[in-house]
């Protein structure tokens, strides 16, 4: 197998084999963030690197901050599965995969250590000078596939990754008492709050009923951007941070 020389300078390389060429003459404008979901940062990485996986990633960050490339970022890293963002479906095409070592929701959960946050804003910061990708475009793998994904979860600093100049954010609204859309409900605020949450970007049916799709992509949003409650429901707080969002994103960003 043919190596190469790490395009992150503080990266080390382990080739994995799982990628391909991207399609439709995309190129990089996006960053996905993941975390393994695994009981350790070593099974991850055999895993994205095995052949019968048939995943991969392009970076994968160590809970002490250590830096793997698997995939030059030139090519289709097999990393997000079905999904979508502002109407494309073919993720992998269109972004760079970077998986966080974190065993996830079903095996603890615990917080994401400080240098292996600062490792994975370092390395977003540097894909993001090199590549055409704007704030709004650094995304959770359950951006793209709600319902599907959860990762990497409510618990992920998004708040400080802004703060350090990477990915799109506003201060969540606070929890307030106040009129809540939810499973079942339908009419032109569900209508509404769909068009929204579509103009941002995700993947949901502009129906005015508001069925699982809806609270699944609501949840989705709630663990990125409001991650004080995650409970699928849209409360004044939620659709008040989406218009928030929405309001702050480039005049180009939007449609």
């Amino acid at each position: 197998m043919i190596g190469f020389t790490a395009e992150y300078a503080p990266a080390h390389v382990r080739v994995s084999p799982n990628f391909g060429e991207r399609r439709s003459g995309m190129r990089p404008d996006a960053l996905i963030l993941h975390y393994t979901g695994m009981e350790s940062g070593e099974a991850a990485e055999r895993r994205l690197c095995d052949p019968e996986s048939e995943v991969s990633a392009h970076y994968l960050v160590h809970e002490d901050g250590r830096v793997v490339q698997m995939v030059r970022e030139g090519a289709r890293a097999w990393h997000a599965g079905r999904g979508s963002w502002q109407g494309i479906s073919d993720v992998n095409s269109f972004s760079i995969g970077i998986e966080i070592v974190n065993p996830g929701h079903e095996l603890g959960y615990p917080d994401f250590p400080a240098q292996q946050i600062a490792a994975v804003i370092a390395l977003c910061r540097d894909l993001c000078r090199r590549h055409p990708i704007a704030p709004q475009r650094v995304l959770a793998h359950s951006d793209v596939a709600p319902g599907r994904k959860v990762d990497p979860g409510e618990k992920f600093p998004w708040d400080l990754l802004a703060r350090e100049g990477v990915g799109h954010h506003v201060v969540p609204a606070p929890l307030t008492d106040g009129p809540v859309l939810a499973e079942g409900d339908r009419g032109e605020a569900v209508e509404a709050l769909q068009t929204m949450l579509a103009l941002y970007g995700y993947g949901v049916e502009i129906s005015g009923l508001f069925d699982a799709a809806t609270a699944a992509v609501v949840s989705a949003f709630q663990r990125h951007f409001r991650p004080a409650r995650v409970d699928g429901a849209a409360d004044p707080s939620t659709r008040d941070t989406l218009a928030r969002l929405l309001s702050a994103l480039p005049k180009n960003a939007v449609g």
